[in-house]
């Protein structure tokens, strides 16, 4: 067993809730999620490298990440296409996670308009399995992926979160407070 990787962790403040980024040493982005669901996030980060392959630091400078997202909150919903990220999942998932990458902000695609798009048009509930593993919110935008109905569908932020962010994309003055949190896992 070699030595852990190290991932530098810090926090920010946002409309939707305190949110955790992991970060490696080489500034790429590997996890990002609301600090209410860091179990989550810890179980993700356990499941792509492995139980004892990560070791967790405090961040003691803001990350570019932080500031990306920061900027995206604000109103500057391209600020994330540049990124860098870094993911360990399997080939499938990284090319859903890709596609997702593709789809603009402010737009919506179907589990099978997304499946289709990474060339495996059957494959709706493979590809809605890859979007529950996506260990990077917002910046890998699974919560643009909605039911083939036009209806929203899970997300593991919850779904009052998925409606703002999605509102907050379309140009609307979203109301966080206003969205009982009653989906919350």
């Amino acid at each position: 067993m070699g030595t852990p990787q190290t991932f530098f962790v810090e926090h920010i403040e946002t409309p939707t809730g305190r949110m955790r980024i992991v970060s490696d040493e080489a500034r790429r982005l590997r996890a990002v999620d609301w600090d209410d669901h860091g179990t989550r996030m810890l179980d993700l980060l356990r499941r792509h490298y492995g139980p004892h392959a990560v070791s967790l630091r405090e961040n003691t400078r803001q990350s570019r990440a932080a500031h990306v997202l920061g900027a995206y909150f604000a109103g500057d919903l391209d600020a994330i296409v540049a990124l860098a990220t870094e993911t360990n999942g399997t080939p499938f998932q990284r090319a859903v996670w890709a596609a997702l990458r593709r789809i603009p902000a402010g737009r919506t695609v179907s589990y099978g308009a997304l499946a289709a798009a990474i060339g495996r048009p059957n494959a709706m509930r493979a590809v809605g399995a890859a979007n529950g593993a996506n260990p990077i919110a917002i910046v890998i935008p699974c919560h643009r992926v909605i039911g083939a109905n036009a209806s929203l569908t899970g997300y593991g932020g919850g779904l009052h979160r998925k409606r703002w962010l999605l509102a907050h994309e379309r140009g609307e003055q979203p109301l966080f407070d206003q969205v009982p949190p009653s989906d919350v896992p």
